[in-house]
């Protein structure tokens, strides 16, 4: 289809209670820098049950338009229902440009939508920007394992389409309301919906894991030895008020689950202080953690990549420097 717009869209992914997902906050970010680029509006889209709370959300983080769908009938996530809803948006309005969030859900809802509307979509993109020369947007993403970063472009159909990893983008600062909140009613036969959810089962080792929000991630890698060895990590992450992350080679050695990978394959995450316990430095895991304001590594091998990146160091057994630096922080917070 046609463009019948410069605005960019972000789909705003809520939760069960109508709040909204911080990615979908996160990418109003650098939406409203493609916006300003491509002379068009912020539009935020809000689809869900009760979503008052995610169009308030959406209106602070500095949205000029939202476009909501509120019903029933989307309360639990849906590929048929939502992709339906999104296109028939889409149709109405006609975005040059569109973002979702790279969730479980965005990353099934993307591909259903630009599959409808016969455009391309980029996926699990970490930068989105203007190509000078084109005026189109491009969106980068790795490839390769994550050894090189690909710049893409759909310059033939619109909208443009990407999925932006959480955490890649900080959300910015809250400011007053100001958008035209739109609400539009689109219901479906039910029929047409071919899955229903029957039931949620909880990820329990992984529940409560939320790295993304996190202000402070202590990870470990392979160095920590074993499952076991993840109890000295979780002491230090107890202690700094955090969350406990891991590696790849962590989670496919079965030692944690995968709700706290960080990494290429993981979560991308930008905390206040990261500390990395164990871990090498493969590029795979410092693109899901390069956006940390504060990188500390702790590795008994001191030519570790990870010191490259890191903003402080310590060279020694984690075993033995994390009952120390528990300790201090204990003193510290007495």
């Amino acid at each position: 289809m046609e463009a019948l717009t410069k605005d960019i869209w972000v789909f705003v992914e809520t939760n069960e209670d109508g709040t909204a997902k911080n990615v979908g906050l996160e990418l109003l970010t650098p939406g409203r820098v493609i916006a300003q680029k491509q002379g068009g509006r912020l539009v935020a889209v809000v689809i869900g049950s009760k979503v008052e709370p995610a169009v308030e959300a959406a209106n602070a983080y500095g949205a000029d338009k939202i476009l909501v769908v509120d019903s029933e009938e989307y309360v639990a996530y849906s590929t048929d229902a939502y992709q339906a809803a999104l296109v028939a948006l889409v149709e109405k309005y006609g975005p040059t440009s569109m973002m979702i969030g790279a969730t479980n859900n965005g990353r099934d809802l993307g591909p259903r939508v630009s599959c409808r509307l016969k455009t391309g979509l980029t996926a699990d993109c970490t930068g989105i920007d203007i190509d000078e020369e084109s005026g189109k947007v491009a969106w980068t993403r790795p490839t390769f394992g994550g050894n090189l970063m690909a710049t893409i472009l759909c310059p033939n159909t619109y909208p443009q389409i990407g999925t932006v990893r959480p955490g890649v983008f900080k959300k910015g600062e809250q400011g007053e309301p100001k958008a035209e909140v739109v609400k539009e009613d689109i219901h479906f036969d039910p029929a047409d919906i071919r899955t229903q959810v029957l039931e949620i089962i909880r990820d329990l080792d992984g529940e409560g894991v939320d790295l993304e929000n996190a202000e402070v991630i202590v990870s470990g890698g392979r160095g920590v030895g074993g499952p076991e060895g993840f109890g000295a990590i979780r002491l230090l992450a107890d202690a700094l008020g955090g969350v406990v992350g891991a590696s790849r080679a962590a989670v496919d050695a079965g030692w944690i689950a995968h709700a706290h990978q960080v990494g290429q394959t993981g979560k991308t995450v930008g905390p206040k202080i990261y500390v990395a316990c164990g871990i090498s430095g493969a590029i795979q895991h410092v693109a899901g953690m390069s956006g940390s304001d504060i990188v500390i590594a702790i590795n008994k091998d001191g030519d570790a990549p990870i010191f490259d990146i890191a903003d402080y160091g310590v060279v020694g057994n984690l075993f033995e420097v994390i009952p120390v630096l528990v300790d201090e922080i204990k003193k510290a917070n007495a």
